[in-house]
């Protein structure tokens, strides 16, 4: 359940906590006073996008908490578990906007992705908005809020992945069908330069050793030639060297270093200079013996040069691509040598299909079943509403072929008066009727529903006296075993809450707020009677209003 929303700098509210109960909660309020913030602040932790547009004028940062007990919800609870996120029972949602338009979302206290925040969400809440009737108008709706409602979200998923893998298996058999000749002489020919390429043997990073050892080689005169040049620079040259000119000077300096104790640092730094010259020469020395000038090894490097070239320019790559060449030629082959296998591919199209129909059929069933009970609950639910006359019916009509989502099309259909047939709810001619059919589905469809917290924002548009009631007793019976919020206008569904909070709002020095609180029963009275009276209220009025409160 939702047991705690903490609001800041959200809109015109300046800092606001609230406490919540379980039950059916009913949240009032004149037109204006801020209803739909709470809404907005709400959906806000639950993932919704935002912008700097929510942050309040003057403050920098806009931020909203709300901590739900999960104890009962094993969903979330494993959910929290795999992402090591999990904290006692308890979850916590913030989220917060900067001025800038910058949005963080942490979850537990950790920062999480808005994506995150909205799969989590959906385990926790369930929002229906006032406009949510006009989704069913749309006939892909009503399948998905049937599967929903009858647990078959998952069943469909899966059928719809099966769908895809027959699909993309018999799309690729009726294109190698097509292209069998074209087929068969792409393959001979990748063939052909896999084999080139094979022969070769070029493996990443081949040509450039190649390269490398071949211009040693290639130059090795040069490089006698410099190295007995540098040996004679170094060390070898009797009458002019490296070494010995430091020697010399170290010679000249030894008379001195004792009457000036600073040229001992000098002369250490002169000594290690003669080290790393004379072990540098025997170095370049060893290296030089070790060099073997082979004319056939060079002519060997050569002729492989020559062939990787020729054959970079035959695929028109870099040399040093063609191992990349050879990797992507030999996936193609065996996808080749694969389609070529017509009789396997046939037959694992054919075990696709069958997989996808049987699991079709499945779910038709399941359908079929769901859709019977379904329309009873809506149809029950209609009558209590004040559509005593009415039919209701989930029809499923069988596609000409089949699609990712079954093998029925799925509508409601809806009959308001006696006599008329049964026809699609866009076909519905009163707002009010339409109004009163989606709150049936959305109470039928919360009933079903796994989540634990409802959310029903002005569901009750349009409805009005005894109905009004109805839809009270209604909500107030989902929150005997779920919780359950109301924002309404309609005094005869306040009167029936659990719990009441009102919006008020406010101006304090030339600032609009808005802040939320819990009504005693005497606050209760005044405002169901505002609700039911208009501006002014009156003793009946209160009265009216107090009998409305004791029959609950």
């Amino acid at each position: 359940m939702l047991s705690h929303l903490k609001i800041r700098d959200v809109a015109i509210v300046a800092s606001l906590e609230l406490d919540f109960r379980p039950g059916f909660s009913v949240i009032t309020g004149e037109t204006g006073a801020g209803k739909s913030i709470l809404m907005d602040a709400l959906g806000l932790c639950l993932g919704d996008r935002a912008d700097a547009g929510v942050v309040r004028a003057g403050a920098e940062r806009a931020e909203v908490s709300a901590g739900f007990d999960i104890s009962r919800i094993e969903a979330a609870q494993e959910w929290l578990r795999e992402r090591e996120l999990e904290s006692d029972g308890e979850c916590w949602l913030r989220r917060t906007v900067s001025r800038d338009g910058r949005s963080r979302a942490y979850i537990n206290g950790s920062p999480a992705t808005l994506t995150d925040v909205k799969l989590l969400g959906e385990m926790l809440i369930d929002i229906h908005s006032q406009h949510e009737h006009q989704s069913l108008l749309r006939r892909e709706n009503h399948r998905l809020l049937l599967d929903a409602t009858a647990g078959l979200t998952g069943s469909a998923r899966e059928l719809s992945s099966h769908f895809q893998q027959w699909q993309k298996a018999a799309k690729e058999l009726a294109t190698l069908t097509r292209a069998g000749d074209a087929q068969r002489d792409r393959l001979e020919l990748v063939t052909h330069q896999l084999d080139e390429l094979d022969k070769l043997g070029l493996k990443a990073g081949d040509y450039e050793k190649l390269e490398q050892e071949h211009d040693a080689l290639a130059n090795l005169g040069s490089l006698l030639q410099n190295g007995d040049l540098a040996l004679d620079r170094l060390t070898e040259n009797d009458a002019d060297n490296a070494a010995r000119c430091i020697q010399q000077a170290l010679k000249a300096l030894e008379g001195e270093r004792s009457r000036h104790p600073k040229l001992d640092e000098v002369a250490e730094l002169l000594d290690g200079a003669l080290i790393q010259i004379q072990e540098g020469a025997s170095s370049l020395r060893h290296y030089l013996e070790s060099l073997d000038a082979d004319p056939a090894r060079l002519g060997e490097l050569e002729d492989r040069l020559a062939a990787v070239h020729a054959l970079a320019r035959k695929h028109r790559v870099l040399p040093q691509e063609l191992p990349g060449v050879q990797a992507a030629l030999a996936d193609e082959k065996a996808q080749l040598q694969r389609s070529q296998d017509l009789d396997t591919l046939n037959r694992e199209v054919a075990a696709l299909e069958k997989k996808y129909a049987s699991a079709a059929e499945k779910l038709r069933s399941a359908r079929s079943k769901a859709a019977a009970q379904f329309s009873s609950e809506v149809l029950a639910r209609l009558k209590l509403l004040g559509m005593a006359n009415s039919r209701f019916e989930v029809a499923l009509t069988p596609l000409d072929k089949p699609a990712a989502h079954g093998l029925d099309d799925i509508e409601f259909l809806i009959s308001a008066n006696p006599g008329q047939p049964l026809k699609g709810l866009a076909k519905v001619a009163s707002g009010g009727e339409l109004s009163r059919v989606s709150l049936a589905i959305q109470v039928v469809n919360a009933k079903h529903s796994p989540v634990p917290v409802m959310v029903f924002d002005e569901v009750d548009v349009g409805i009005g006296g005894g109905i009004a009631e109805v839809v009270g007793r209604v909500l107030r019976e989902l929150g005997e075993y779920a919780q359950v919020f109301s924002i309404t206008h309609q005094p005869q569904v306040a009167a029936l809450g659990h719990q009441h909070l009102r919006v008020e709002k406010s101006v304090q020095d030339g600032a609009t707020t808005s802040a939320v609180r819990e009504l005693t029963r005497e606050e209760r009275i005044e405002e169901i009677a505002r609700m039911s009276g208009g501006l002014t209220i009156t003793a009946e009025t209160r009265k009216h209003a107090e009998a409305m409160l004791s029959a609950t």
